[in-house]
């Protein structure tokens, strides 16, 4: 198979794009997100406006709708993605979010946090001069160095995509 047969005025090879859902999908599924919404989010990815419907996507994906639902679901627990209403209509879009990546990291934030304190309490409860209390100390100190540390990052990003913006 051949990658990147779109031609100059961006019409796309659509047996590509369903191999490069399938493959990123593979990805996602490695590192621990489910096969089904794995699937979903890399065909949203692609999707030129980042929307599509229940029956889009099950059209898209050969996929039931009930597959869908569930996919959307863990994705839209996840913050990946959110539902929409069709102006007029009873049927849902379901989008990502804009700057997916960056409003992800943005929670993981939120959870690394919740994670810091749990574990802080952790270590009260089994004594912080214990092997297990040592160690849940130290989850927890990485999780605040994490916070500290992706906070930068973003910042980091930030600046970036404010720079290629001012450039373009």
């Amino acid at each position: 198979m051949t990658v990147g047969n779109a031609d100059a005025i961006g019409e796309r090879n659509e047996q590509d794009v369903a191999a490069f859902i399938e493959r990123f999908a593979a990805e996602l599924t490695e590192a621990g997100i489910p096969r089904m919404p794995s699937r979903v989010f890399a065909c949203l990815l692609v999707e030129e406006g980042g929307a599509l419907t229940s029956a889009e996507l099950s059209d898209r994906l050969r996929i039931s709708a009930a597959a869908v639902s569930g996919a959307v679901r863990y994705l839209a627990q996840i913050s990946l993605v959110s539902r929409e209403r069709e102006p007029g209509s009873r049927r849902e879009r379901y989008r990502l979010h804009n700057h997916v990546w960056f409003e992800s990291m943005t929670r993981r934030d939120q959870i690394l946090d919740r994670w810091q304190r749990v574990l802080e309490e952790g270590v009260s409860v089994v004594g912080g001069d214990t092997q297990a209390g040592r160690r849940l100390a130290e989850s927890a100190e990485f999780f605040d160095f994490l916070k500290h540390e992706l906070h930068d990052v973003l910042a980091r990003w930030n600046a970036r995509v404010a720079s290629r913006s001012a450039s373009t």
